[in-house]
């Protein structure tokens, strides 16, 4: 099968259910099979609605596969047999759909697709924005209605195409009141909750950005194939540049207003840092408060590593494909402009091409640097010029010299000789001083020395004097060459200490992940790539650091210079500790269960030595008095005792139940018997010991998937909770409705309510919260009722009461919805 072309992917993406991506899905279908295409349906459904179904009209469809779920019958997509039958596009709906466990299917119906694709088949498929594996979180945020089943982004990302399938919020709140998407009867609870207008518009832009995110990909994808380095301008992307210095919140402020000009666009701020003098006077703490003023701003704050400051940033927009760069007016005044030449905005102007450039004034600008020179080391240009000055300087000095004669002696003269000579030395170095010393000489001896116009060599005493000028001029220019050499060693350590403080601060804040370090290694040194290996490379572009036992800190890009290797080594040290901590960390996880049935066992012990003890003593002394012959008691006096040795035995049945069906949960025990169950069924059950209980509107919800005694259990604890809570007077209300393929039952007292601090606590065993009564069990109940829910592939939460109390929500699957295998798609209301 090698040679087989692996099929095509397309994704309609939708933001809700209801939008018509299964429309759209068998319309292309319709479509390619006019066009002659060999097309096969493998899986759809169209949930009743009558124009999705008339689509079904004239396509193949593959017949499904029965599957013996837990007693049942279910029915799957036949895989065998699509790849069979070998069509050329196979349509198979719910992409995010769990399988039925068993006979070696895949766990997920993705992976069929997959298998799919591997055969040379083309695939048409659909999903909602909510089973995205990065946005699952979100959407229960927005919705609170959980997903759980995801498929990961990156399976979604590698789709030939993903098609959006929009609709306007209202427009979709119609499509439903028509029920053009819902029966009539779950129109309203669907319009009350999941379909809400603030819902819907959410859940569509998550699915705009996310799709504009691929399209980003697929664009910046597409230039770098065909060697695209020019900008194209489809989407904003500010880089503003940020030294350290005070002017960095105007210049931040600045850039976020220019990209919330438009829609979608990007923020990053930059920071260079460089083993020049343009490190000194870099304050650390300002630029932590500038990159929490981006953070905060929604940007991104980022700091790489260059020699040159304007070639660095140029490349890192380009690299970011920015749409605009802001950098703050030069700080240094008119002289030192003169004096140093065009400085880094003038350079980045000049270098930027397609990239707008925004120079943006500030309080500081021309009020002189507080940086030095942007001059680093001896460049190519200096290396030449050096000399040349040393030769051109003397002879220029020798002429201006020459007009004033009469005026200065040969003191003041050799002076200026001197003079020239250091500056030479500040130019090019000692060697470009030494060849203007001795050019000075020769000139000051020709010109200057008496008499003017020839050589006075055979002179002790002036011959004496060239020779102290030179040696004179060459120890100056050799001092400021060596002062100049340690300026720039002691910017160079500034450079590393600024780096290690920007490592450091990003562990403090929480960013010292083991992908983190690695990025943010790679994108400091601005190398290609960074990983962690068990032993060095061996290839031509790799540097490698030693990060600990057994590993080892690779990086592919450029050669590094012997003082980013050992700013590198300290990377390594880090990347090492944070692979030392993540094994700690999960030796920890292995040992917090461990520690958790410690505590458990301890909080069991508490409880039963209190809550047992009562029950237990109670029908102790009933019997111990009933076999007393010491004292004859009345018939109403025996019947009293047997009642209460009868109430604290059931009592206690009622408590070491709860303990033992909470133990099999834990140890995952519990058998489960699944069928259809109305709640009819079970209700009389659930409220015989509770009298003032309101039951609303059950005979119309149909049956649950459920296991009767079970669901008996988790009201009964519910209700009883709920009736401790209710004021006198006032009784508990049970009701119930459908909504997206599953019943929600729902248990309202009008008590106290609950603190929202507290509701993350309510489930834990062996706590009540503040009951004032603590004689009525072990606080077992709802910890036992979610527990039991959660088994029948239910959920059950808490919700605010109106006009005050706790509602507590028990969600289940239809019974006849899970018997057509159609789960968590349908819980958000299908396709």
């Amino acid at each position: 099968m090698s040679d087989v072309r692996p099929g095509r992917l397309k994704v309609y993406l939708g933001a809700a259910p209801g939008v018509g991506k299964t429309y759209r899905m068998l319309d292309e279908g319709r479509r390619r099979a006019a066009r002659g295409a060999d097309v096969a349906v493998g899986f759809a459904d169209p949930h009743g609605r009558r124009h999705t179904e008339a689509m079904l009209d004239g396509l193949e469809t593959v017949p499904r596969a029965s599957c013996a779920y837990r007693g049942g019958a279910l029915e799957e997509m036949d895989l065998a047999a699509l790849l069979v039958r070998r069509p050329q596009v196979a349509i198979v709906d719910e992409f995010a759909h769990s399988n039925v466990p068993g006979d070696g299917r895949n766990p997920k119906r993705w992976q069929d697709i997959q298998c799919l694709l591997d055969a040379g088949i083309d695939v048409i498929t659909a999903l909602n924005i909510q089973h995205l594996e990065s946005l699952n979180d979100v959407v229960e945020k927005i919705t609170g209605v959980p997903q759980h089943e995801t498929v990961p982004d990156e399976v979604v990302r590698r789709a030939w195409q993903i098609e959006l399938v929009d609709m306007e919020p209202e427009g979709l709140r119609r499509r439903m009141a028509h029920g053009n998407i819902y029966a009539p009867e779950k129109v309203d609870a669907a319009l009350a909750n999941y379909f809400r207008l603030g819902n819907l518009t959410a859940l569509r832009q998550l699915a705009l950005l996310w799709v504009a995110d691929r399209v980003d990909e697929a664009l910046q994808e597409y230039r770098s194939r065909h060697g695209i380095g020019g900008v194209w301008e489809t989407r904003e992307r500010v880089v503003v540049a940020l030294t350290g210095g005070p002017e960095g919140g105007t210049l931040i402020r600045r850039a976020a207003r220019i990209t919330d000009r438009s829609a979608g666009g990007d923020l990053l701020a930059v920071h260079v840092a460089r083993s020049d003098g343009l490190a000194e006077g870099v304050s650390h703490a300002s630029l932590a408060r500038q990159r929490r003023l981006v953070e905060d701003l929604g940007g991104s704050y980022h700091s790489v590593v260059g020699d040159d400051v304007a070639s660095t940033l140029v490349e890192f927009a380009r690299a970011e494909s920015a749409t605009q760069l802001v950098l703050g007016t030069s700080r240094r005044g008119r002289l030192a402009r003169f004096l140093t030449g065009p400085g880094t905005g003038e350079t980045v102007t000049e270098l930027s091409g397609d990239i707008d450039v925004h120079r943006v004034t500030h309080e500081r600008a021309g009020r002189g640097t507080l940086l030095p020179s942007r001059r680093r080391t001896l460049s190519t240009a200096r290396t030449i010029a050096g000399p040349v000055t040393g030769l051109v300087l003397p002879v220029l000095l020798t002429v201006v010299l020459a007009q004033t004669r009469e005026t200065l002696n040969l003191t003041s003269e050799a002076l200026l000789f001197l003079l020239a000579v250091v500056g030479v030395a500040c130019i090019g170095g000692v060697a470009s001083a030494v060849i203007a010393s001795v050019t000075a000489s020769l000139l000051l001896n020709y010109w200057f020395v008496p008499p003017p116009g020839q050589f006075t060599l055979d002179d002790p005493n002036a011959l004496l004097a060239l020779v102290v000028f030179a040696v004179v001029a060459a120890t100056v220019a050799a001092v400021v060459d060596r002062s100049l050499r340690l300026s720039r060693r002691s910017a160079r350590a500034t450079a590393e200490a600024e780096t290690m403080s920007s490592l450091a601060g990003s562990i403090v804040r929480g960013e010292a992940t083991i992908p983190a370090l690695l990025e943010r290694t790679r994108e400091t040194f601005g190398m290609e790539s960074a990983e962690l290996v068990d032993e060095p490379p061996d290839e031509a572009g790799a540097t490698a650091v030693p990060a600990g036992p057994g590993a080892w800190l690779a990086l592919r890009g450029r050669t590094l210079s012997s003082s980013e290797r050992r700013v590198l080594a300290a990377f390594a040290a880090h990347a090492g500790s944070a692979v030392e901590r993540a094994r700690l960390a999960e030796a920890a996880a292995e040992v917090e269960p461990v520690r958790a049935a410690d505590r458990l066992r301890t909080a069991l012990l508490r409880a039963v030595g209190h809550d047992l003890r009562t029950p237990l003593a109670a029908g102790w002394a009933a019997v111990t008095s009933l076999r007393s012959r010491d004292v004859e008691f009345s018939p109403q006096d025996r019947d009293e005792l047997l009642v209460t040795a009868d109430e604290s035995m059931a009592k206690l049945n009622r408590l070491v139940e709860n303990l033992l069906d909470l133990s099999r949960l834990e140890a995952g025990a519990l058998t489960l018997n699944l069928r259809a169950t109305s709640l009819e069924e079970v209700l009389p059950m659930a409220l015989a010991d509770v009298s003032d209980v309101d039951v609303v509107d059950l005979e119309e919800v149909p049956a649950v998937l459920a296991d009767p005694p079970l669901l008996e259990r988790v009201i009964a604890n519910l209700v009883g909770n709920a009736a401790r809570h209710t004021p006198s007077g006032k009784k508990v209300l049970v009701t119930a409705s459908v909504l997206a393929g599953r019943v929600e039952l729902r248990v309202v007292d009008q008590g106290p309510g609950l603190p929202a601090e507290d509701r993350e606590h309510l489930f834990e065993p062996f706590q009540r919260l503040g009951d004032t009564d603590n004689t009525t069990g072990l606080g077992l109940g709802l910890a036992l009722a979610r527990g039991l829910t959660e088994a029948m592939n239910g959920t059950l939460s808490p919700e605010d009461t109106p006009g005050g109390g706790l509602t507590m929500v028990v969600s289940l699957p239809l019974a006849a919805e899970s018997l057509g295998a159609v789960p968590t798609e349908q819980s958000a209301g299908g396709a």
